[in-house]
């Protein structure tokens, strides 16, 4: 196995003082067209946070166990060495991308993400806030695997990526130099990925590169000036509801739907999905949701 770091650990104390600065920054020069923060809703952001650690180091039980079967029956093998860390960084980027969009088109997956959008707040104590329902993740990676790669290299990978985009939630960096704007997901493509206005709604998946959205059209840079949260915001800063509020939804939607096909659509289509009404021809309508 891999004698990789756990890097979101090491971390930990730079989380601290990062979010301790921002917040001291927010104070002493406020901005009064900024989000900024709000007590309860930070507490909530890290309280998730912390029920993630617990609730992903049980979803990685059965997962680290699927992994290592699929790890021992491919023929291929990746070592761990100073050159190929990068590719395998570049390979989970990917893979990330993909599973974050996935995320947001299909609203059983959603229904894991939308924890990550709940807050109409956009500071570092937002990247903190966590879902507890990550088993929805795991089969993005299995080309990743399947091609050899140690399943702790992947962990280390993903780790990083999570890492790298703590720096991200926040609305006092404007705009870093072009060169990297147009290379890396940046402050300000990550503040219209969490934006609710339509033109800014699923937008922007990457997770350290941004070329990815670039490349698949998922792209839009930041004009406006954001406004966070959710098309349909819930009101409460319970970290069990908001941890499982859409998939309440989701349960009382499948109770009211009429048929198999209205089931389906309810799960598998997009969060804003509806059926068709009988005494209509058009198609079923998606609406993104931020």
């Amino acid at each position: 196995m891999p004698n990789l770091p756990d890097v979101v650990l090491w971390s930990i104390p730079a989380f601290v003082l990062l979010t301790v600065i921002e917040m001291v920054s927010v104070r002493i020069h406020p901005d009064d067209d900024a989000a900024g923060y709000e007590a309860k809703d930070a507490a909530t952001s890290v309280g998730m946070g912390l029920g993630s650690l617990v609730f992903d180091f049980l979803w990685k039980i059965p997962i680290v166990a699927i992994y290592t079967a699929i790890y021992e029956l491919t023929p291929l093998r990746v070592p761990v060495l100073w050159w190929t860390v990068p590719l395998m960084l570049l390979g989970q980027d990917f893979f990330y991308y993909w599973s974050h969009r996935g995320h947001h088109v299909i609203r059983v997956l959603w229904a894991c993400h939308v924890v990550h959008h709940s807050s109409r707040k956009f500071n570092l104590t937002t990247a903190l806030r966590q879902p507890w329902t990550t088993w929805t993740v795991w089969p993005f990676y299995v080309p990743l695997i399947a091609l050899g790669v140690h399943p702790a290299a992947l962990a280390f990978c993903s780790s990083a990526n999570l890492v790298y985009q703590f720096w991200i939630h926040t609305e006092r960096i404007d705009k870093m130099p072009r060169w990297f704007e147009f290379v890396f997901n940046t402050p300000s493509h990550h503040r219209v990925h969490h934006a609710s206005q339509g033109g800014y709604l699923d937008r922007n998946f990457g997770g350290i590169l941004i070329v990815w959205d670039r490349l698949f059209g998922s792209f839009v840079a930041e004009t406006e000036r954001p406004v966070y949260g959710l098309t349909k915001n819930i009101a409460t800063y319970n970290p069990l509801r908001v941890a499982t509020h859409e998939y309440a939804a989701i349960a009382r939607d499948l109770k009211a739907a009429t048929g198999w096909r209205e089931r389906a659509g309810r799960v598998f289509c997009g969060p804003g999905w509806q059926p068709t009404p009988k005494s209509a021809g058009s198609k079923p309508v998606t609406e993104p949701v931020a």
